[in-house]
């Protein structure tokens, strides 16, 4: 095939282009410019994108002998995600913007761009698996990113490829390292790629600017102020700016968070317990949607928190019911559905997290049963 390879510039797309080339493909590779200031976004492994990342990617490319451009995606980068994130924390939810980067720059917009071209498949470094059209984790427990990839819908995944899927990172290195790369040793990038300094709540604070609210307990007791919903999630324990723990001594934690109002509520560890996940914008990754309840593990954060759960298909989303209570679960963040099989690691659809339930329901209350006899 004619395959395009997405190289960001560090170890993992540059093996991954390397065995595309490796199995046959004709190969060219392209680096993304997604920051309008590439000379800011990298420190260490902090950021990516830079001027330093489209240069450690070209001499990849030319180390594998394949032609290299830069693709400038600035301007759809920072509509679909930047911007995305901020409007998401100022209303409140907890998005995940490489999830959105995925849905929307490298699986749309460079996706559609490629076959325009004439190619037929997008190759990319991500750590997770497709084996006949069904995505799967990565054999990498530690770096699977098959959470991340869930957005993306059948025909997406159809013009996608993950080489390095099948390998562990350091198994990769090495690769890399035979292979003559010089970005074996480079250090991977880490948080959240468009804000290098890694303070996501003065980046917030810049774009939205100060729009007080108040903390308050589980009674609507007021316990202090804070300058915007945009400095917290559900699930947060740090940075509440309290003076100190309630008054039973124990630590309190985000349980709630109202836009409208600016109120952000705290509460005990317990009160962050969920047993039904309500989510929007369904997508199965098989491009059929189940007719009916379906046994399933839930996974709301791209690593950990997971449950098994029975969920269903309805308008167009999702209803997920918990078997085992989740905490710390944001509207924003996706819901993503793995099948509960021996493996347990086939993903079957994704829903973006408009709500939660804390009451337990029939489904937990026959387990619990069951678990009593």
């Amino acid at each position: 095939m004619r395959v395009l390879a997405a190289m960001s510039g560090g170890v993992d797309s540059a093996v991954a282009a390397a065995r595309a080339v490796d199995a046959g493909h004709e190969v060219v590779g392209v680096h993304l410019a997604l920051s309008t200031a590439p000379g800011t976004l990298r420190t260490g492994s902090r950021g990516c994108c830079s001027k330093e990342d489209a240069g450690d990617a070209r001499r990849a490319a030319d180390v594998l002998g394949i032609p290299f451009y830069v693709w400038d995606f600035a301007d759809r980068f920072k509509e679909d995600v930047i911007d995305d994130f901020v409007a998401s924390y100022a209303a409140g939810e907890t998005p995940n913007p490489c999830l959105r980067c995925n849905e929307k720059i490298k699986f749309s917009a460079l996706a559609d761009r490629a076959v325009a071209l004439g190619f037929d498949a997008v190759v990319t470094g991500h750590y997770a698996r497709l084996e006949d059209g069904v995505l799967r984790r990565a054999v990498d427990e530690d770096k699977d990113q098959s959470y991340v990839l869930a957005v993306l819908t059948a025909e997406q995944l159809s013009r996608a490829m993950f080489p390095v899927g099948d390998t562990p990172k350091p198994r990769i290195r090495e690769e890399a390292a035979e292979r003559g790369l010089a970005v074996a040793n480079k250090p991977d990038s880490h948080d959240i790629c468009f804000i290098p300094s890694g303070d996501t709540r003065a980046f917030l604070g810049a774009k939205i600017g100060i729009r007080p609210g108040a903390l308050v307990d589980a009674d609507g007791t007021k316990l202090g102020d804070h300058d915007g919903v945009h400095g917290f999630t559900i699930g947060q324990r740090k940075g509440l700016g309290l003076p100190g723990p309630a008054a039973d001594g124990k630590p309190r934690y985000v349980t709630d968070i109202d836009p409208e109002s600016g109120t952000v509520r705290v509460g005990a560890v317990e009160d962050l317990n969920v047993w039904t996940v309500l989510a929007d914008r369904a997508i199965w990754t098989s491009g059929e949607t189940p007719d009916g309840p379906i046994e399933c593990v839930a996974q709301v954060r791209a690593h950990g928190g997971t449950a098994p759960a029975v969920a269903e298909a309805v308008d167009g989303g999702l209803v997920v019911r918990l078997r085992e209570p989740l905490t710390g679960v944001a509207r924003g963040q996706a819901v993503v559905l793995y099948r509960p099989d021996a493996d347990g690691d086939q993903v079957l659809g994704s829903g973006t997290i408009t709500g939660t339930e804390r009451e337990i329901h029939s489904y937990a209350n026959e387990l619990v049963a069951d678990s009593t006899r």
